[in-house]
């Protein structure tokens, strides 16, 4: 049997790092390699790590790195970066793909793709979001973005009968990024970011008393948002890789239901007597279904909210892990 070699992009971002973790430690994939294309930082090389160096926007740096590869997890992107928007999401995605499809050795294509091609919370949808959901992105590159990749990779399906597969996720979450997203401070990860809703004052004197934002969606009902942990997202990607079922495929992956604010600030103050408030916003529920990864790849989320929140809370960062995303990296 020919060696085979997965190729990942962005293998130095959380997707990345969490899922060369879980592949390496994994039996049936004992024989295989990685092949870590990166560009800014660089990855850990080992006798089953290669790293090459180089740009997706380059043909021939993303040529030297398809070569020989049978595998390409494809996680490289930018966030509303209009500068890096083009080279990463259209040129590297379309290079990745020529190469893949001229390329004798190349068996199998996995994008990861984002709810926010299809506007995750910006618009109302009918519920649950199922994978047929009609693409929606909302204002600005990232979102577009999303839409461009699986539209092209689709296209491909079309035109050359490529086999790839699409894992569409919703905000991933590691380490204690749970909690931050809940932060009053400067240090909100993610959006919204809540002192610009309630102003400077009431945001430091939230932040101080530790209070948990509670969204309301444009109803005035608690919001309904979709995460998916980087642990269950690593492990649907395993699931993927070389599986016959994902052929062509697209499918959401996510935690079997979406966090109710209401019920995240109870389960706080239950536990570690929290106080919350409500915040308005225009936003809307969604509950992306999960079923067809789970009928289909015999993958199953094991974070539910209580682990979603456990983990944040008892997670301690080290001086050395600052929180930090970069794109592209």
């Amino acid at each position: 049997m020919a060696e085979r070699i997965v190729l990942v992009t962005g293998a130095t971002g959380k997707v990345g790092q969490a899922f060369m973790r879980r592949f390496l430690s994994r039996e049936a994939w004992s024989d295989a390699r990685i092949r870590a294309l990166c560009h800014n930082r660089v990855v850990d090389a080992s006798d089953r790590v290669q790293i090459v160096r180089g740009s997706i926007s380059e043909r021939a740096d993303v040529s030297a790195a398809v070569e020989g590869v049978t595998h390409v997890l494809h996680l490289a992107t930018c966030k509303e970066t209009p500068d890096a928007f083009v080279d990463v999401a259209i040129k590297g995605m379309f290079w990745l793909l020529e190469e893949c499809r001229l390329s004798p050795s190349f068996e199998q294509f996995i994008l990861i793709g984002g709810d926010a091609g299809i506007g995750h919370f910006v618009y109302p949808h009918p519920v649950p979001v199922v994978e047929a959901q009609k693409h929606s992105a909302y204002e600005g590159c990232y979102a577009l973005s999303k839409v461009l990749e699986e539209v092209m990779l689709e296209q491909y399906y079309i035109q050359y009968d490529f086999n790839g597969c699409c894992l569409r996720a919703p905000w991933i979450m590691e380490k204690d990024d749970f909690r931050y997203t809940l932060s009053f401070g400067e240090d909100v990860f993610g959006g919204p970011r809540w002192r610009d809703l309630v102003g400077a004052e009431k945001a430091d004197q939230y932040a101080a008393a530790g209070t948990v934002p509670v969204m309301l969606d444009a109803q005035g009902e608690p919001m309904l948002r979709n995460f998916v942990h980087v642990e269950d997202l690593t492990e649907a990607i395993v699931a993927a890789l070389g599986h016959p079922a994902a052929r062509q495929q697209l499918f959401n992956i996510c935690m079997d239901e979406p966090v109710d604010y209401r019920i995240m600030a109870d389960y706080l103050h239950e536990t570690r007597g929290l106080p919350s408030v409500d915040i308005p916003t225009d936003f809307h529920r969604t509950w992306l279904d999960n079923n067809k990864a789970k009928f289909l790849l015999d993958w199953r989320p094991e974070y539910d909210l209580a682990d979603l929140i456990e983990s944040a809370w008892e997670y301690q960062r080290a001086d050395d892990d600052p929180r930090k995303i970069w794109y592209p990296g």
